[in-house]
């Protein structure tokens, strides 16, 4: 799962862009506890998702023509420029050249060739998110695309990543470590195949959060505007898993872990 010991090429931030942040900071607040702290009138309107003052997630307005709302998976990267080359090269697209954000780290954001849109962050002040794997923070993180295959040697190109095949029903989910270390203790998310989960499904990283009571907080969503794209549902050896969306559209799922992973 999930730590705060970030190495090149795990999950190091996630941040929501939406139309509305004063709604979207209502809708998590009442579905996943979490405060919102402006980051500062210099911050543009960008802020912070906490829980017990540690950030687990960051809020700011769409920034650009024709976005729509959606959580940005970032990855830790020591060298943004390299990384932005290396996106290039492998087929991807640069959509923000990097950029020094106030000294607090360098941050840069992709589009990789099927599509998933991704960002990085090369660590300053800020080294990352201060809290994951705990009730309501980032547990996980998932790639849908059409090629799973091909994604995984794009992402390998840029991080190193390793994969192993975990059989799943009807498709073979990929599990995807950072380079270093034991591979299974250093897995932070998967790589699966499209699921037929909402319309028009699109290829797209999915952060997973863990949820203590993955039914309360699906009504919870349900209560406060958002969607179920796929009820609660229990998976061997995984978990209780449910996909949802908030109000303005952006996809989200829970996790409860099964103790024996």
């Amino acid at each position: 799962m999930l730590g705060t010991d970030f190495t090149t090429g795990s999950p190091n931030w996630l941040d929501l862009g939406s139309p509305d942040t004063g709604a979207a900071a209502e809708f998590y607040s009442a579905v996943l506890g979490w405060e919102f702290v402006s980051a500062g009138p210099e911050a543009g309107g960008y802020g912070f998702f906490q829980v017990d003052g540690k950030t687990v997630a960051a809020l700011g307005p769409l920034t650009e023509d024709g976005a729509t709302s959606a959580w940005m998976q970032h990855f830790m990267s020591p060298d943004v420029q390299a990384t932005a080359a290396a996106v290039t090269a492998g087929g991807g697209k640069v959509r923000t050249e990097p950029m020094d954000v106030m000294g607090e780290g360098w941050l840069a954001q992709f589009t990789d060739p099927q599509g998933a849109e991704f960002a990085c962050w090369q660590p300053g002040r800020t080294a990352g998110l201060q809290l994951t794997s705990a009730d309501n923070t980032l547990v996980w993180t998932e790639l849908h695309v059409a090629d799973p295959v091909a994604a995984i040697a794009f992402y390998a190109g840029l991080f190193g990543w390793r994969s192993a095949e975990m059989p799943a029903p009807g498709m073979m989910y990929r599990v995807v470590s950072t380079a270093d270390g034991d591979q299974q203790d250093a897995s932070f998310g998967g790589v699966a195949p499209f699921m037929g989960v909402g319309e028009g499904e699109k290829a797209r990283w999915v952060p997973y959060f863990a949820s203590a009571d993955v039914d309360a907080t699906v009504a919870a969503a349900k209560a406060n505007g958002g969607s179920v794209l796929m009820p609660a549902t229990d998976l061997p050896e995984v978990g209780r898993i449910a996909w949802l969306a908030d109000p303005a559209g952006a996809v989200f799922a829970l996790l409860k872990p099964d103790p024996r992973m």
